[in-house]
């Protein structure tokens, strides 16, 4: 079986902060941000409470050759901010097509790190996708509204199993289609 070689992720600069693959040196800040209930309870992925080792299992995934996820760490180091605000992926999901998906600390809730981050994604296009879809807790109208203003179409109702929570949560999902000519990165 032939091992399908992913690039290495590029860093994308956004204006406040850089999007940056992740280091093993941020498992701490990454640990005590999934570490929060809130935050997990926000997400399909995030046990909570959260075992040990798991942020660091998270960073050695993304650093794999061949992995289906691009992650980047919200890096605010720049502007005097903290080295991780919170974390942006792209997963693979068919050819020219990706889920976008994010968290921010609560610390910089409500700050415009979310929206920045998934401009910033939506104008580099790190994966050369064609359509991006994303999905949102119903109860996280903020989640929905980063996604509306960048440009996000929403598309219908459906459920998602979360983790955090132990059962399934009602969700928004949205889509939005691409350029992607010649001057797409």
């Amino acid at each position: 079986m032939m091992l399908k070689v992913i690039e290495k992720q590029p860093v994308i600069k956004a204006t406040e902060f850089d999007m940056r693959p992740l280091r093993f040196s941020d498992a701490g800040l990454i640990e005590l941000a999934m570490s929060d209930g809130r935050v997990a309870k926000n997400t399909c992925s995030i046990p909570h409470p959260l075992p040990p080792g798991s942020a660091m299992a998270m960073i050695e995934r993304a650093d794999r050759d061949d992995r289906k996820v691009d992650m980047w760490a919200m890096d605010g180091t720049k502007t005097g901010l903290e080295e991780v605000m919170g974390l942006v992926s792209l997963a693979r999901i068919d050819c020219g097509q990706s889920e976008i998906s994010y968290w921010v600390s609560p610390a910089y809730w409500n700050t415009g790190v979310a929206s920045s981050a998934v401009e910033t994604l939506l104008e580099t296009n790190p994966q050369n996708c064609r359509t991006i879809v994303a999905s949102v807790f119903q109860d996280n109208p903020a989640s929905a509204r980063v996604l509306t203003n960048c440009g996000f179409e929403y598309l219908g109702d459906a459920e998602a199993f979360c983790i955090a929570r132990g059962n399934k949560v009602p969700t928004w999902t949205y889509t939005i289609r691409l350029d992607c000519g010649e001057n797409a990165s």
